[in-house]
């Protein structure tokens, strides 16, 4: 999963708080999976192990240590999804800009790193079952949480061209959209009062909440619109290996049916998302 340099910057910066904050912020992810999926134990015999591939430039999702270690949220979920199966487990990081096609040439049965679900990855790549959604969220002052309603926003604070001004122009017609360059100036804009809220992204909103907490929140509920803001996180593995697929589908829908997707979310994502 690709980031731009300040977002890599502005988690890093507070990577202290993600790992140590008490997560009462943060809510249970919701349900993604179908849970009447997989009930039954796939057959594993050809699945002896699952070699995972994955990037090391994304916090929290998937990055290095000041050891040098691969930690975050996907890091732990792989492993959880190898101890569900009981299977042996590795985990290798590439470049992100070859992490696809080493999946593509076999160096690795599952890519854990956020690569989209386009129709251009899926010719060559099948995906799991999505673990994480990426919804939309407006982001207001802390006074104005309080009885928020969307259609009275008011000014808007959103990234130019983006499919949340989209989303805004859509269903939101009566708002006046104020177009930034990118999420973290518009976000500022709403602090400073420029304007009288942000809409966007809100997995990067709730990064920059971990640093602003005292001066913002989210207001309102959580917009899920895969067309418009892509279907979420999935596991890609080559087309065609059904085995792998199934056995991490399987084992996503008793990670969240066991709690532990949800302990993994509220570890890693003390301010929650949704």
């Amino acid at each position: 999963m690709g980031g731009g340099a300040g977002w890599l910057g502005l988690v890093s910066g507070v990577l202290a708080l993600l790992l140590l904050a008490i997560p009462a912020l943060a809510q249970p992810i919701p349900y993604h999976a179908d849970p009447d999926a997989r009930e039954i134990l796939p057959n594993l015999q050809p699945v002896p192990a699952i070699r995972f591939l994955t990037t090391a430039d994304f916090p929290p999702f998937n990055f290095r240590d000041t050891n040098g270690e691969l930690i975050g949220f996907n890091i732990d979920l792989a492993r959880r999804i190898c101890i569900e199966v009981n299977v042996a487990c590795t985990i290798q990081a590439w470049p992100w800009d070859q992490a696809a096609n080493a999946l593509a040439d076999s160096q690795g049965d599952a890519l854990i790193a956020g690569l989209a679900m386009s129709p251009e990855n899926g010719e060559s790549f099948d995906f799991s079952a999505i673990y994480l959604a990426l919804p939309g969220r407006f982001v207001t002052r802390a006074a104005a949480i309080d009885g928020f309603r969307p259609e009275a926003a008011g000014r808007v604070a959103v990234r130019a061209g983006s499919a949340h001004e989209d989303f805004l122009a859509r269903y939101l017609p009566g708002l006046e959209r104020v177009g930034f360059e990118d999420e973290l100036a518009a976000l500022e804009a709403m602090r400073t009062g420029s304007v009288d809220a942000f809409f966007g992204d809100a997995m990067r909103a709730a990064f920059w909440l971990n640093d602003n907490l005292a001066c913002c929140g989210f207001a309102g509920e959580a917009y899920f619109r895969p067309r418009l803001f892509g279907e979420g996180l999935a596991i890609a593995v080559p087309a065609g290996n059904d085995p792998v697929r199934h056995a991490i589908d399987w084992a996503l829908v008793r990670l969240k049916a066991n709690g532990t997707l949800d302990e993994l979310y509220l570890r890693w994502f003390p301010v929650g998302f949704y």
